[in-house]
């Protein structure tokens, strides 16, 4: 019998890899792709293969236990990036929390009972302006056991009249005040930030009222998603959240507080995206700054930070909205994983208005998914260790810090939002994404790459106007959706579907590929393509196939070998043939006739506005 030794070293046959190994390979790769010269250093290779975000934050290619990170701590301990508490947000997970926002309480009653008996534990609810009027509360909560399902508030201004509503309800239906859970939502900052307004309310006095006479209530909430619908990237979403923050910590304090119990009023509300490592990273950033902020008063031991993670409403899709349900299973794992202590996952045709109950319940759904059948909320911080998130984390905190810092030597939250200073710097962000996302560099499934021209979308009811007059609200979808609107619209007062011809050059094997390219750039603004049938690369057949198309666009998809060949005298004949404009699916070559390109990396909008207006769509 063999008797294995104590120690098992799995690799020990394989002789260790080094980094400098690792770096001279990778720059042979990039040579052979053309992306490194043969002059190019071996130190340029992090250069060449690292991302870099919207906050300048470099995304190492390979990460290493040599990488300057800090000690994130355990879990439940000061600096609070690995959560809370020790134990998780909760015993069963997170929590679970829906939102409601339909103005009708006989709607919205029934739907919140259905959430709340089929996996949701706690309700968030719009109230006022973009909600439910706030007298129908009691109505919309009828049959609700307040002791049991936490309730947070979203009223905005109209908070004056519902905190006082809320605090009546509490007393109408003998909840003990030691039971009574939630968030009164008190967010001036955010509702300026949001609208321009200002409002004035007793948010000391509410507090006072939470942190003496209601444990399980907190009277702040620092909504941060205003920053990210407008443009923001994750690091200017953190730093406007701790500078909102502060901002409160001040107001409360004044109003008698102390720093611990003032600490303890407030809640964070963050976007959670499909892109779930940078989730990851946002939300454990978020509790190592807001533990800073509270080392920095005197009072370390109150530095959790209690957060609410919302998937994303930029990244929602009115077109093939199904996807959204991807996103939002990616949005609320990470969320999840990130250690977030609520989770709130809007329904996949939250841009089509009103959900309906199936998309309720699929948005209940995904969560009990995650927490019942793939138990993601019983590990504390799966992603803690990891040589990239922790790097990820540290790297964003910092650049969150700067930006935060900035702001207060501008005054202050208020001041930064008054001065255009915080509008100024979103702006700046969400033109660099709009970029991206029009080069489709940051690409969407379903609308700028492979889209459904044939889907039938769902019909909902209209939402609500959300409150407008502060920072802009984008969709990274807005671009291309708005084109496929005028598409639509064309085809339906036309009867035909705007329509590019495209001319194959070749054999399909020479032309397939960017045939397929070309088809799927122009679906993307709602443009149909056709193609010629199989036949002899005979420029006048290809002319006279244009003519019966149709069609007064064309785009030649060949190989560059075909292109050499006949580029030239095909686009004559199109032109000829009274094609307004002729395109060609490949990298720009100087070919005569040939007015403009389509390659990866070109700027689609601008391609398919171009399009759009050649074919008379308005």
């Amino acid at each position: 019998m063999t008797v294995p030794p104590d120690e098992l070293r799995l690799a020990s046959d394989f002789p260790v890899a080094t980094y400098d190994q690792w770096r001279r390979l990778a720059l042979g790769v990039l040579r052979k792709a053309g992306v490194a010269s043969d002059d190019t250093p071996v130190e340029a290779v992090e250069d060449l293969l690292a991302p870099r975000g919207y906050d300048d934050v470099t995304l190492a290619p390979l990460s290493t236990a040599d990488d300057p990170t800090p000690v994130p701590g355990p879990p439940g301990a000061f600096p609070y990036t690995r959560g809370g508490r020790a134990t998780g947000a909760a015993v069963a997970g997170w929590d679970v929390r829906q939102r409601h926002a339909d103005p009708d309480p006989a709607v919205t009653g029934p739907a919140i009972r259905a959430d709340l008996d089929n996996g949701a534990t706690s309700l968030w609810l719009a109230l006022g302006e973009g909600g439910l009027p706030v007298a129908a509360l009691p109505a919309a909560l009828d049959g609700v056991y307040l002791d049991l399902a936490g309730v947070v508030l979203d009223a905005g201004a109209a908070a004056v009249e519902a905190v006082p509503a809320w605090f009546a309800l509490l007393g109408e239906r003998a909840v003990p005040a030691a039971e009574a859970r939630g968030n009164l939502g008190v967010d001036p900052l955010g509702w300026r930030a949001r609208t321009g307004q200002r409002w004035d309310g007793p948010a000391g006095e509410w507090a006072q009222r939470c942190a003496t006479g209601f444990p399980g209530l907190r009277a702040m909430t620092v909504d941060a998603t205003g920053y990210h619908d407008a443009g923001g990237s994750d690091a200017q979403e953190l730093g406007c959240a701790l500078a909102t923050g502060v901002a409160y910590l001040r107001e409360l304090t004044d109003a008698g507080l102390t720093v611990p119990a003032a600490l303890g009023q407030v809640e964070f509300r963050y976007a959670a995206t499909a892109d779930q490592f940078a989730t990851i990273a946002k939300l454990r950033a978020g509790r190592r700054l807001w533990s800073r902020v509270a080392q920095a008063c005197g009072a370390p031991e109150a530095g959790a930070q209690r957060q609410h993670a919302v998937t994303s409403t930029a990244m929602m899709t009115a077109r093939d909205p199904w996807v959204n349900m991807l996103r939002t299973t990616l949005a609320c794992f990470a969320a999840g994983v990130g250690g977030a202590d609520a989770v709130t996952v809007q329904p996949f045709d939250h841009c089509l208005g009103l959900p309906d109950g199936f998309a309720r319940r699929i948005a209940r759904n995904t969560q009990a998914l995650l927490l019942e059948e793939a138990h993601v909320g019983r590990v504390v911080d799966p992603a803690g260790g990891s040589w990239y998130v922790e790097r990820y984390t540290e790297e964003l905190a910092q650049a969150a810090w700067r930006w935060f810092t900035e702001i207060e030597r501008a005054g202050g939250m208020a001041a930064a939002l008054d001065s255009g200073l915080v509008a100024d710097r979103l702006a700046a962000t969400w033109q660099r994404r709009a970029e991206n996302l029009a080069h489709r560099r940051d690409p969407l499934t379903g609308v700028s790459e492979f889209p459904h021209l044939d889907e039938r979308l769902p019909q909902r009811p209209p939402a609500p106007a959300a409150p407008g007059g502060g920072l802009p609200r984008h969709r990274y979808a807005q671009a291309y959706e708005a084109l496929r609107d005028r598409a639509d619209a064309h085809a339906t007062a036309t009867g035909e579907r705007p329509t590019v011809f495209l001319a194959t050059l070749g054999p399909p094997a020479a032309h397939n590929a960017r045939a397929g390219f070309a088809a799927n750039l122009f679906a993307a603004g709602g443009i149909a393509t056709v193609r010629p049938p199989v036949g002899p690369d005979d420029p006048a057949r290809l002319a006279a196939e244009f003519t019966a198309s149709g069609a007064r666009v064309a785009c030649l998809c060949s190989s560059d070998r075909g292109y050499a060949a006949s580029a030239e005298e095909l686009a004559r004949a199109l032109a000829d043939a009274g094609a307004t404009r002729v395109w060609l699916a490949g990298r720009p070559a100087g070919h005569s006739g040939v007015d403009d390109y389509l390659y990866t990396g070109c700027d689609a909008v601008a391609a398919l506005e171009t399009t759009l207006r050649d074919l008379g769509v308005a």
